[in-house]
């Protein structure tokens, strides 16, 4: 995102062991109306065994760690995320992502008297299933500073990073970690700019961190020296594990919403996402890498630029199918932002649009790119004018579905991450998208059913099933019935 800056337990956030039997076997009675089972499957008492399943299942992992436990593996060892064609998977099932932004969590850990946040927003997103978080791993320069000059680093403020990894794993909840900003936040490609002028080099644009010889040697020297993805330097001194072994982590991200105004033919970005993409890779084949782009069309695919918010979003040197076949980068990254790019006020305009825009991206990461594609961001802003909390649960609702549109075919459509979750008593650093689950018991509850839906996917399938076992058929009905 470019700005950075009814009570209800939250506990109570999720379904209750009884009252998640409860829904299913309401869905049970739907399904069974006017619907047979193939003949190889035996109806209601099959269903029924598969509902008494999840139901254990969600016993056991409530008491644990939330809905998910071990990432929806049982007691199975905690592994590292992988990609198979346009799905991601562990241990070959597949893992379709429910998750959320929260990208202040390493600032929070430095200091006592706030790192008890970081573990309640964890605990908070596991109890409605959130199973991927996304955060900054990096502050380039200024207070609280990650890395102090170019390869000059707190170890404070490392050890602050250890323990969100540690705590991650503790809630059983995996990292996006991003490793700098197209913004001016938390410094980015403008701070790299001001350290170059300080050693005396001719800058004239932020920019220019996309070409500059030294600017591009600094951000390799981060990649490597902050042993982000070394097995020679960082072990975290929470855990004993070295970053590039450590299946908490996700994925990799280049960078928060690149951007090259300087270059609308978008050259100039290109070759810094494949430069950089080759040197991650060159250093940690294990995990997987995001480029963290928006997802804006570009000059190479002239006849998808209609699906943009606005004609600007094709004049900003990025270019989705381009950048994403760059070697060395594993998934698409999309945002969702209708309300920025299109119209401030709070409009039904912004729900068709939602709709393409996710219908292009996954039927282009599926046809084209051959990949996964995760809208990283996405949300609505409390501020924008007309707003409500019934629309934005709407338009949450419309995200997840177009998710589930995907996957009952198989298809891109990988997983969502909410802009962004806040526990209690952290309002004053809310951008006017921050979602306090104790406050909004309806959109607490459409996340966990959004994430109960996808357990039963990623807990009951293989990477090869591509849902022609009969358990699709059973439990459409609880998967894609219209809860509104």
């Amino acid at each position: 995102m470019l700005g950075v800056t009814q009570d209800m337990d939250p506990h109570k956030g999720m379904f209750s062991n009884i009252g998640f039997k409860s829904i299913l076997l309401i869905y049970i009675s739907l399904f069974s109306i006017g619907k047979s089972f193939s003949e190889d499957v035996s109806g209601d008492e099959h269903l029924e065994t598969m509902v008494e399943e999840e139901i254990n299942h969600f016993s056991y992992s409530r008491t644990n760690h939330g809905i998910y436990d071990m990432g929806v593996f049982g007691a199975e060892e905690w592994a590292m995320v992988e990609k198979k064609g346009n799905q991601f998977v562990v241990k070959d099932q597949p893992f379709y992502v429910n998750g959320f932004n929260t990208y202040w969590l390493m600032i929070f850990a430095v200091d006592q008297s706030t790192r008890g946040k970081v573990s309640e927003v964890f605990k908070q997103a596991s109890l409605v299933g959130l199973t991927v978080c996304r955060t900054w791993a990096f502050n380039d320069g200024g207070w609280r500073a990650l890395q102090k000059s170019p390869s000059v680093y707190d170890e404070d403020v490392f050890k602050a990073l250890d323990f969100v990894i540690s705590e991650a794993k503790n809630y059983k909840i995996r990292l996006i970690l991003t490793l700098t900003n197209n913004w001016e936040a938390y410094g980015g490609k403008a701070q790299y700019v001001k350290w170059g002028q300080a050693a005396g080099l001719n800058l004239t644009s932020d920019e220019d961190f996309f070409s500059d010889a030294t600017l591009k040697d600094y951000y390799k020297a981060h990649v490597k020296a902050s042993s982000f993805m070394t097995v020679l330097t960082r072990v975290n001194t929470v855990t004993n594990v070295t970053y590039k072994d450590d299946p908490t982590i996700f994925s990799w991200e280049l960078m928060n919403e690149p951007r090259c105004l300087s270059d609308p033919s978008g050259d100039k970005l290109q070759a810094w996402i494949q430069e950089m993409a080759m040197h991650v890779k060159s250093i940690d084949r294990k995990h997987l890498l995001g480029t963290g782009l928006e997802g804006f069309y570009g000059p190479s695919t002239p006849d998808k630029v209609q699906y943009n918010p606005n004609t600007f979003a094709q004049q900003v040197g990025t270019d989705f199918i381009r950048n994403h076949q760059a070697l060395g980068i594993d998934f698409a990254s999309v945002h969702i932002y209708a309300d920025s790019w299109m119209s401030s006020t709070i409009s039904t305009d912004h729900l068709p649009f939602v709709k393409a825009w996710m219908h292009a991206h996954i039927n282009d990461a599926e046809k084209i790119l051959k990949m996964p594609v995760l809208f990283a961001e996405f949300g609505v802003s409390t501020k924008d004018p007309g707003y409500n909390s019934s629309f934005r649960d709407t338009l949450i609702n419309t995200v997840y579905r177009s998710i589930l549109d995907s996957i009952r075919t198989g298809g891109s459509g990988a997983g969502t991450l909410l802009w962004q979750l806040f526990p209690d008593g952290t309002d004053y650093m809310d951008d006017g998208y921050a979602v306090v689950l104790s406050k909004y018991p309806s959109t607490s509850n459409i996340i966990s059913l959004q994430s109960s839906r996808l357990m039963i996917f990623n807990s009951k399938c293989s990477f090869r099933c591509r849902w022609g076992c009969k358990k699709k058929d059973a439990l459409e009905e609880f998967l894609y019935h219209d809860d509104q």
